[in-house]
């Protein structure tokens, strides 16, 4: 066996490696954009969810977003205290609740949708708008599968 290090073993050549690095970069594109909102892309996301559906439970809106439960009402209590989200009893069952926008809320999150897009536009610049749709569509098969 060779101990030799192979001169080919550039990180930017993994997959994973580019992945990681893309979606640091793309990310912090999307913090700044967002943070004269005073959110970020995390809360972002919680906030697509719930504008775009009725009102959902905290546990049905981590299921969305495939993050546990914890890391769920850490974000809900960030977005409660700056009048974003309310929570209240579930009316059918009052162990859970349901979580929906404000009236603030819905305002950010319109705000928000704009100013995510301007910076994923600004990251994708460097592609072809078509490369930028096939890499959705090949991203979104892979998560698919």
């Amino acid at each position: 066996m060779s101990t030799e290090r192979s001169a080919t073993a550039d990180p930017h050549d993994l997959l994973g490696y580019l992945l990681k690095h893309a979606n640091l970069q793309l990310t912090a594109l999307t913090d700044a954009a967002l943070e004269r909102l005073g959110i970020d892309s995390k809360d972002f996301g919680a906030l697509r969810v719930l504008a775009h559906r009725e009102p959902a439970s905290q546990l049905q809106v981590a299921q969305r977003l495939g993050i546990d439960r914890t890391t769920m009402v850490a974000v809900l209590d960030v977005l409660e205290r700056k009048g974003i989200v309310r929570r209240r009893p579930d009316p059918a069952d009052r162990r859970r609740n349901i979580v929906e926008l404000t009236d603030h809320g819905l305002e950010t999150v319109d705000a928000a949708e704009a100013a995510y897009r301007e910076a994923e536009n600004a990251f994708l610049a460097p592609i072809d708008p078509k490369a930028a749709d096939q890499l959705r569509r090949t991203l979104r098969t892979l998560l698919s599968s």
